[in-house]
């Protein structure tokens, strides 16, 4: 039976991500080639510079070295998995970076990319395509506030000073878009008719 044995590249995710639980270099390899373009696609999506995307890259790797263990597949697909590590830690490189702001028309430019990169290929589960999906139909000033609150973590006085509008204009984006969010995203989806 020793001769038997499936080619590492032919393996299922999972069997690959148990084999990165165990260390087996072979499998490690096997694992880190068959999602390092997706996992590098998200942190580049996120973070727009290369070196940095590289650095979230491997610590996705090593983060799902160390976690391999706990990964549920009832949860979702392992390339799932992977990605939202990824872009966690892109988001979170972004929040703790903020070396100055974007300009809006920057900002403009990064609302259309979260439906055009391949993070939209890498994050292909069907919540994140209705998140941003939801998020596309704001009014453009409801997205920008969202955007600027949710990822960039910016308060509502900063997004008020940025956009040069009174703070309680500021909030009610906010507000409004969330609303507006949570509606979309908790009404039941065509087809979810019992």
């Amino acid at each position: 039976m020793q001769g038997f044995r499936l080619p590492v590249g032919r393996l299922p995710d999972e069997a690959l991500l148990s084999g990165l639980a165990t260390g087996d270099p072979e499998l490690a390899v096997a694992f880190v080639r068959r999602f390092q373009h997706a996992v590098f696609g998200v942190a580049i999506a996120v973070i727009g510079d290369p070196q940095l995307a590289e650095d979230i890259a491997q610590q996705t790797f090593e983060r799902a070295w160390r976690h391999a263990q706990i990964y549920d597949s009832r949860r979702g697909s392992v390339m799932t998995w992977l990605t939202t590590i990824a872009h966690n830690l892109a988001i979170d490189a972004v929040r703790s970076r903020r070396p100055e702001p974007l300009a809006p028309e920057e900002l403009d430019a990064l609302l259309g990319v979260v439906t055009e990169t391949p993070e939209k290929l890498a994050l292909a589960d069907e919540a994140s395509s209705r998140l941003r999906a939801a998020v596309a139909r704001l009014p453009r000033e409801q997205g920008r506030a969202l955007v600027m609150a949710g990822i960039y973590g910016m308060t509502a006085q900063q997004i008020a000073d940025w956009e040069k509008i009174p703070l309680g204009t500021a909030k009610t984006r906010i507000r409004t878009a969330m609303g507006k969010l949570r509606t979309t995203l908790t009404s039941p989806k065509r087809g979810d008719h019992v």
